[in-house]
């Protein structure tokens, strides 16, 4: 009997060679197989055994509780939070975060371009009235209402945490329908992460330039000055 430890068959060595009237062909073949397959092999553990690396940031591993399945996930959390709170809530935050950024960035052009009949409301530079309104007053309310939705709202978050089924984010607010199709709710939600994202750090850089400008957004873009 000849026993060959890369295809871990035992083959009788005189029989294998006379069957098919060959010599060493057919047993060189079955070796060179199960060769191929025990690599396979191989290669499937140690892919299954290794983590699997970020989309976002190639270099870092995914963390665990990013596997995926919602909607915007690319497996960004270089901190690893995802590992210690709930993603749920980590999802209703960012949301959350995202849709303010959103509306901050429309407001912020606005203000250069239209205001509302006071000499507190009279400023075209978005950083210099905000302090004016928060000195006399309708920043606070502001901060007020938006308090208010929070509070109204942490019932479903809490319900959410709890296992209700609840998406993150979802307040059933959809006056065009545009969420009965399941495909297209998808392709919306995912449109709706990426513009908030990128309203996030858009909202950030404008206020960081109308500070060091002392200019707004569109008056920077006129007069060709981006820096102090």
């Amino acid at each position: 009997m000849f026993v060959s430890h890369d295809c871990l068959t035992f083959v009788p060595s005189f029989q294998a060679f006379r069957i098919f009237g060959g010599y060493y062909s057919p047993l060189l073949k079955i070796c060179s197989g199960s060769r191929s397959v025990a690599r396979n092999l191989c290669s499937l553990r140690a892919s299954a055994s290794l983590p699997q690396k970020s989309k976002a940031i190639p270099f870092l591993d995914r963390p665990p509780a990013l596997d995926g399945s919602m909607v915007g996930d690319v497996g960004f959390d270089p901190l690893n939070i995802s590992s210690f709170l709930d993603l749920r809530w980590l999802r209703e935050s960012e949301i959350k975060h995202c849709r303010i950024a959103m509306l901050a960035v429309v407001g912020w052009f606005v203000q250069e371009v239209y205001h509302l009949p006071n000499e507190i409301y009279s400023s075209s530079v978005p950083a210099e009235a905000f302090w004016k309104t928060l000195a006399t007053g309708p920043m606070g309310q502001i901060l007020f209402w938006t308090s208010l939705f929070e509070i109204i709202s942490t019932p479903a978050v809490i319900q959410m945490l709890q296992g209700s089924g609840r998406e993150p984010g979802y307040f059933g607010f959809d006056p065009l329908g545009l969420g009965k199709n399941p495909e297209l709710y998808k392709r919306f939600q995912l449109s709706e992460l990426k513009n908030g994202r990128l309203a996030m750090i858009a909202i950030g850089g404008l206020i960081h330039q109308s500070f060091m400008t002392h200019m707004g957004a569109i008056q920077q873009l006129q007069q060709h000055k981006f820096f102090p």
